[in-house]
């Protein structure tokens, strides 16, 4: 017999997508007296010095400043920070909402972060506690709890590989063996044709790629009347790694929520019908 509830999977990116510009720039960076374009100029030059990864490279550079400058670096300082992030339109009832349609749908809803930016900075946002995973880049914190070194990095390659810890429910980071281990489709939790990754930038092009491919939604977003965010959503999609480019936009009624809600009743049709051949046969 078929299972009574389809699972569904929609992963964000944060920065550009949830919440406008970079998280460390709503709070951090002026706490250690520096503009955003200061910050990821000097990023990218030290990347491009070392040929490293910029990922680690501003995780570093953050724990750097924050010393020379006196700014403390505890999970409660990063929390803190994350409480001033004013997040796109409509995010925070979008959750509840979207949740209790699926959940008409007799679709089980998840909602995963996958991002470059700071795990402890997320953490204080209104919106972390509405997150069945949290995929982002963290700190190792010393016995005074301080942040003294990354613990995880996530860039544009590796944010993939959280999609697949996503279609496989392997979400013990610590354990590679569960990632990595052949599963038949029908058997992983969240089918890559029920998963949405919704993101706006570069650094989101392979996981909408993989999305898409597997058979999922891929949706890029931008910031309304940000100057070329439009035209960049835009060429992803004509780039063939999204179906569509909206405005970050979550309230209802908004084209983020119709496309959304059309997606779950495609979820439940597929569902429905996989259930009725598995049935008759």
């Amino acid at each position: 017999m078929s299972k009574k509830h389809a699972r569904m999977a929609i992963a964000y990116d944060f920065d550009g997508t949830l919440a406008p510009g970079n998280m460390q720039e709503h709070q951090f960076l002026p706490d250690i007296g520096m503009t955003p374009k200061e910050f990821w100029a000097e990023v990218k030059e030290l990347a491009k010095q070392h040929q490293a990864d910029e990922v680690l490279v501003y995780m570093n550079l953050m724990l750097k400043k924050a010393s020379a400058s006196g700014v403390a670096v505890r999970k409660r300082d990063f929390k803190a920070r994350g409480r001033s992030i004013a997040l796109f339109d409509g995010v925070e009832g979008w959750f509840d909402r979207v949740n209790a349609y699926a959940k008409g749908k007799s679709v089980e809803l998840q909602h995963v972060l996958i991002s470059s930016g700071n795990e402890e900075i997320f953490a204080g946002t209104p919106i972390r506690k509405k997150f069945a995973q949290v995929y982002a880049s963290k700190y190792m914190f010393d016995q005074n709890g301080v942040a003294d070194w990354p613990a995880l990095a996530i860039n544009y390659t590796t944010k993939t590989q959280y999609l697949f810890r996503i279609n496989k429910g392997a979400h013990d980071l610590s354990d590679n063996a569960s990632v990595n281990k052949v599963v038949p489709k029908r058997e992983r939790p969240v089918p890559f044709e029920n998963m949405v990754f919704i993101g706006d930038g570069d650094t989101d092009i392979p996981c909408f790629r993989l999305v898409k491919d597997q058979g999922g939604l891929s949706i890029a977003v931008y910031t309304p009347g940000k100057k070329g965010g439009k035209a960049k959503a835009q060429k992803h999609m004509s780039d063939g790694r999204v179906h569509c480019a909206v405005p970050a936009s979550y309230g209802e009624g908004s084209d983020l929520d119709r496309i959304i809600k059309a997606q779950i009743d495609a979820v439940a049709a597929r569902h429905a019908s996989n259930g009725l051949l598995s049935d008759w046969w």
